[in-house]
């Protein structure tokens, strides 16, 4: 029949029809033929410019991109360098405003502005008068000098603190300022024997500031008379000079005896302390 006739003709042609295809497929997976020398050379160093080309570009590329980032980096901050001066301007000005009211220094404002500088001068010239016045240096001045104490100004009295009966030997000298003014006394009383080798030792524990007397006040001095020593003075007239001034005979409390041990205190105000430096005596 017509359609086995046409498979057996389909049979034949396609074993044909591929190895047609895959002799084409050979022929164009086969090796070039092979190139001369000089065509290799060729071919490498037009593959060696294309790569230095290649790289000439890259590194165009990497120094433009430097570029830029340094004019960004370093050339950015040029235009805020521009409007940072104006600020500077106005920084000063006003400083240079506060500085002329302040008037800190007297040299600044009287040179900017002398008219409120003068009533500041006009200021401590009023002090001048009142450091230099008279009036505040009179209190300053001391008071005038005490004279001192005179024989002729004062009364002189001795009298016996022991008991009735017994040796004589506590007494208590008094001096009364008779005169119309005040008078000082200084020191002790200096008490000395015409036939003594020395005046009458003083206690020194009973040193005390001297003793200003007004008209009509006292001051007193303890006197032991004897001590228990040798050379042994009996008298009822003790001769009592200042100090400074002249002496004065003082009328004793009957006869007393007098020996090396005698000691006076220093004139003292009260009574009752001076008799204390020789009451346990």
């Amino acid at each position: 029949m017509w359609w086995a006739q046409a498979a057996r003709r389909r049979r034949k042609t396609v074993p044909d029809d591929l190895s047609s295809a895959l002799r084409e497929l050979a022929d164009s997976a086969a090796c070039p033929p092979p190139t001369t020398g000089a065509e290799v050379r060729r071919r490498a160093v037009a593959r060696r410019r294309r790569r230095n080309s290649a790289y000439a570009g890259g590194g165009v590329a990497v120094v433009a991109a430097l570029a830029f980032g340094l004019t960004t980096a370093f050339g950015g901050p040029e235009p805020r360098l521009d409007p940072a001066p104006p600020p500077a301007a106005s920084l000063t000005a006003p400083t240079a405003g506060p500085a002329s009211p302040a008037v800190p220094t007297p040299s600044a404002s009287p040179s900017t502005e002398p008219s409120p500088t003068a009533p500041t001068l006009a200021g401590p010239t009023p002090t001048a008068p009142a450091t230099g016045g008279p009036s505040a240096t009179a209190p300053a001045t001391p008071p005038a000098t005490i004279a001192a104490c005179g024989v002729g100004d004062l009364a002189f009295s001795a009298t016996n603190q022991d008991e009735a009966g017994k040796p004589v030997r506590h007494l208590l000298l008094t001096v009364t300022n008779t005169g119309s003014a005040k008078c000082g006394l200084q020191g002790y009383p200096y008490l000395k024997f015409p036939h003594a080798r020395a005046p009458i030792a003083v206690i020194e524990d009973s040193k005390d500031a001297p003793v200003t007397l007004a008209p009509g006040e006292k001051a007193y001095a303890a006197l032991l008379a004897s001590g228990g020593r040798m050379d042994t003075y009996d008298t009822d007239t003790l001769p009592l000079g200042l100090q400074p001034g002249g002496p004065a005979n003082v009328a004793l409390p009957g006869q007393v005896s007098f020996d090396d041990g005698a000691r006076v205190t220093y004139w003292i105000p009260a009574s009752g302390l001076a008799l204390r430096f020789i009451g346990s005596r």
